[in-house]
């Protein structure tokens, strides 16, 4: 679990029904703060801090209590100050929302995909919130059976996750992981069965993963403990009232345990892993009573990942001599011996590997090479190598799983900026690509109309670091159309060149919309990350910079036009390139942003910070401390003028508390010295993700949107 969210696919809006110059109401007055009525002030109540002989005074440190009625006040005061700062562009938002809805396919379902003899599907329907979970026997043209109808599982809660569900392998019973409170982390584990849609008896909380034993009674879960840390993995057998038993348990706070299940269905994992170190245990799947077996013992800064084929196993590896992993194959019996491992896909420092999928016959792996992902595959019996060719310079393509080990065909998906996503099924016998399934934008959508071109700026240390850049046609590179700059830039986590049609109301309206795959991301290879965490996380600030400044010398924008985005730790990002540049841009986005890093990463007591200190430092460690405080965005607000700047939070939020945002606002109006519009907006019944009905979330990501159009000067 990270400080991780992949937000942007979900913050942006859709093609505008008619287009609009970005130099639109060329009248329209520009407000400021003073515009408005004033704005909250927190109370500044000093409490003190010292560590290694530096003292603190942190005068927002009690808006971390949510249990203070006055804490609540003051989040609903800013909700209610935001609300009449944006009074003015209601009708904006609604337009904006019915822009984006009118681009979805309202009624719509998944490509079928075969799984232990049915084929397994989820829909939408017009006009509801919630997806629906179905499948069908044996053939697609068979009688539909609803496993899930989700929009009736939420039916009057204000916030509702449907995180996951497995269906037995005798195929009567479907556990499944839900929650209440919009948090992405803490959920309650059940039983339906499948037949009579009725839940059993069972009702398991603070469960983070499961998987079946092959008995299909039998079910082994992981829990989290109060810090939320998954790390214990108990045994559940239905139907029995016998207490569940603990069968793993990890002592390290900086290690997180999940579980697995082979495709072959032989074995299930109990997986234990830091961000630099992993560890595999497994159990036969029929033997659900017996004791699981360490894989190979865990080796500091070795990670791996274990894949079983019927006559083999394959073994992802990494360790700081192969950055960007090797492929090993071994043995079934005699594996511990190293010797008997043969290098299946060699290390190779320009391609990094980022996943494997095992077949009968072929092995796959989806591999990133110059910021851009490839699919191999590998034939087992002959040795034919195969990959899969994308047309455009600038694209995503990715492994969408395939359940079936037989299976003679993979499934995978493709888009780019300009292209919606496609799904496809690649035959590894004839080596021919089927599409199944193409992204459908009821409203039309011509490709054709919009440029994508791929952007190196050169960061301050030298390394060209890579944008993806798309706008109209007809955009005029002068240096006066609005921009919006994206990026994330931690944990690893790339930023690909997705399809978002929501984008397009901002393209429309003559915006450039550019993502920067900065240090701190593996968009270029492991070492990409290396160069971009620890003591090495400013790389991530300066290369996003690097990114801004170049859309402003190539005439895409200029500094008064540039709008910038980001959420939970792309929020940290926000936090502070405003605080290093903030004459660079001009108006920002900062959504669940982790903007308090030094007392977070002080406090253990909070998810995710012990296991994250392989991220960004232990700060109980003075050099680690010093570096982490100069940055840290709420730590190095100064007097200085601002951005127009709109932070949002969750009041459940798990991964980000809802008082960084708070107090980072808070901070931020006792301090700054401009008069443009600041705003914090809290989601008050849900978490790291907003709104969980997917018109709900539209609306939220509306408001943002109308808040930068707004701001840079656009009012339809």
């Amino acid at each position: 679990m990270k400080r991780y969210q992949n937000l942007w696919p979900i913050t942006v809006l859709v093609l505008s029904l008619f287009a609009c110059n970005s130099s639109a109401d060329k009248n329209m007055k520009v407000t400021s703060q003073d515009d408005f009525a004033t704005p909250p002030v927190a109370a500044a109540k000093p409490t003190e801090f010292t560590e290694f002989g530096n003292k603190r005074t942190d005068n927002y440190f009690w808006i971390k209590d949510k249990t203070n009625p006055e804490v609540i006040e003051y989040l609903k005061a800013e909700n209610a100050y935001c609300d009449s700062v944006m009074g003015s562009t209601k009708a904006l938002q609604e337009k904006l929302f019915a822009e984006m809805k009118g681009r979805i396919k309202e009624q719509d379902e998944t490509v079928p995909q075969l799984n232990n003899g049915y084929y397994y599907y989820s829909r939408t329907e017009t006009g509801k919130q919630y997806r629906i979970y179905c499948r069908k026997k044996g053939d697609v043209s068979a009688p539909e059976e609803v496993i899930f109808d989700v929009n009736k599982m939420a039916e009057g809660k204000p916030a509702y996750i449907f995180a996951t569900y497995n269906v037995s392998p005798d195929n009567k019973l479907a556990a499944y992981m839900s929650n209440e409170t919009g948090s992405y982390a803490d959920f309650t584990l059940r039983v339906s069965d499948v037949t009579t849609g009725a839940d059993l008896p069972i009702a398991i909380d603070k469960v983070q993963s499961f998987v079946w034993a092959n008995d299909s009674k039998t079910l082994f879960y992981t829990v989290g403990n109060e810090a939320l840390r998954s790390w214990r993995v108990y045994r559940h057998v239905i139907g029995t009232a016998k207490a569940d038993e603990l069968v793993f348990e990890e002592p390290n706070e900086q290690f997180v345990v999940g579980l697995d299940k082979s495709k072959t269905d032989d074995f299930i994992f109990v997986v234990t892993a830091s961000f630099t170190t992993s560890e595999y245990l497994f159990l036969p799947a029929s033997e659900p009573n017996g004791k699981f077996q360490v894989f190979i013992p865990r080796v500091k800064d070795v990670t791996y990942n274990v894949t079983h084929h019927k006559d083999k196993f394959f073994i992802q590896y990494k360790d700081r001599e192969n950055l960007n992993s090797l492929v090993y194959e071994a043995p079934l019996k005699g594996y511990e011996d190293r010797s008997t491992w043969k290098v299946v896909i060699p290390h190779d420092a320009d391609a990094k590997i980022e996943g494997i999928d095992v077949f009968q016959d072929y092995l796959s792996a989806q591999i990133r090479k110059n910021g851009l992902r490839e699919i191999h595959i590998l034939g087992l019996k002959d040795g034919q190598k195969q990959s899969i060719n994308f047309p455009e310079p600038v694209y995503t393509a990715y492994l969408s799983g395939t359940p079936e080990y037989t299976s003679t065909t993979l499934r995978y998906g493709y888009t780019s900026l300009n292209r919606p996503s496609s799904v496809y099924d690649y035959d590894m016998t004839s080596g021919k690509s089927t599409l199944l399934k193409q992204q459908e934008i009821p409203s039309g959508f011509n490709p054709d109309d919009y440029a994508v071109e791929r952007v190196w700026a050169t960061a301050s240390d030298g390394v060209k670091v890579p944008m993806s850049v798309v706008y109209k046609k007809t955009l005029k590179k002068d240096g006066n159309s609005p921009a919006l700059l994206y990026s994330y830039g931690s944990y690893g986590s790339s930023s690909d060149a997705y399809f978002v049609s929501n984008f397009y109301s901002l393209i429309d309206r003559g915006f450039v919309f550019a993502i920067a795959q900065i240090r701190g991301g593996s968009d270029m290879g492991e070492q990409w990350y290396e160069d971009g965490k620890l003591l090495k996380k400013k790389n991530t600030f300066t290369d996003f910079i690097a990114c801004a400044e170049k859309l402003v010398s190539d005439n895409f924008t200029k500094s008064d036009k540039l709008a910038i985005m980001g959420g939970s730790a792309g929020g940290l990002l926000m936090g502070a390139v405003v605080n290093m540049r903030p004459d660079l841009f001009h108006t920002v986005v900062a959504q669940v942003p982790f903007v308090d890093v030094i007392n977070t990463m002080l406090d253990a007591s909070l998810p995710l910070t012990t296991q994250e200190y392989e991220e960004w430092g232990n700060p109980n460690e003075e050099e680690y401390y010093k570096y982490i405080l100069s940055y840290s965005p709420y730590d190095n607000i100064k007097a200085q003028n601002y951005p127009n700047i709109l932070a949002t939070g969750g009041l459940n939020d798990s991964q980000v508390g809802y008082h960084e945002p708070a107090k980072f606002v808070a901070k931020l109006r006792s301090m700054k010295t401009d008069n443009n519009i600041l705003l914090l907006k809290t989601n008050m019944e849900s978490g790291h993700g907003g709104a969980t009905g997917r018109f709900d979330a539209l609306k939220e990501r509306a408001f943002d949107m109308a808040f930068i159009l707004n701001r840079i000067g656009i009012s339809e």
